[in-house]
């Protein structure tokens, strides 16, 4: 009788050591499989959006018309996310960039067609969990707002300028160099705006 109960006890020890290892197993193979499925969709957005090659070589047409595309999407998205919350200042200023949006996109359209380039269009970082901010108004919605415009403004200058060292489309280059004083100074909106916030 003294011999039966830990014989009795011994497995149960061990069947329960195996499933927390396991557990234990799994959830480092969740978090790895996590990290890899994050970078992996890191490196398709920055290919989407026309960021600097690995090779160090310059945005093609191609490239800057995907990114100018991601940006237009950007855009879209931010007016939809103040449908569902945001302030009278957010919700104008998101249609206004919305529309602005289409218009560059129209034209954009145009030089594609005649180029015969089929982009890569992803959707942002920024869009993809845009807005994320527990209260629909007030000084803390409005600074979540405009800072997550800032880094997708500062992509799309820094694609266009890249671009332009050495473009490969003169009615693209045409283009690009337009849009980057709008840029400049709508970025610097939304900065000064953030910091007045």
């Amino acid at each position: 009788m003294g011999t039966e109960l830990p014989s009795r006890n011994r497995p149960c020890r061990m069947l329960t050591w195996g499933n927390f290892a396991r557990r234990r197993s799994l959830s480092w193979m969740r978090v790895l499989v996590a990290i890899i499925l994050a970078f992996l969709g890191s490196a398709a957005l920055a290919d989407g959006a026309g960021e600097q090659r690995p090779d160090n070589r310059a945005p093609t047409a191609l490239d800057v018309i995907s990114g100018l595309y991601a940006f237009s999407r950007f855009q879209h998205d931010l007016l939809e996310s103040t449908d569902l919350k945001g302030n009278a200042e957010v919700k104008n200023l998101a249609a206004l960039r919305a529309e602005e949006a289409a218009k560059r996109d129209k034209t954009l359209k145009d030089i594609q067609e005649a180029i015969g380039a089929e982009p890569r269009i992803g959707k942002t970082a920024a869009s993809a969990g845009l807005i994320d901010s527990d209260s629909s108004d007030g000084p803390a919605y409005v600074r979540t707002f405009y800072a997550a415009q800032i880094p997708e403004y500062e992509s799309t200058i820094a694609l266009l300028e890249r671009y332009l060292k050495a473009p490969d489309n003169a009615a693209l280059a045409e283009f690009a160099r337009g849009q980057l004083p709008l840029l400049r100074l709508q970025v610097k909106d939304a900065e000064r705006t953030m910091a007045d916030k």
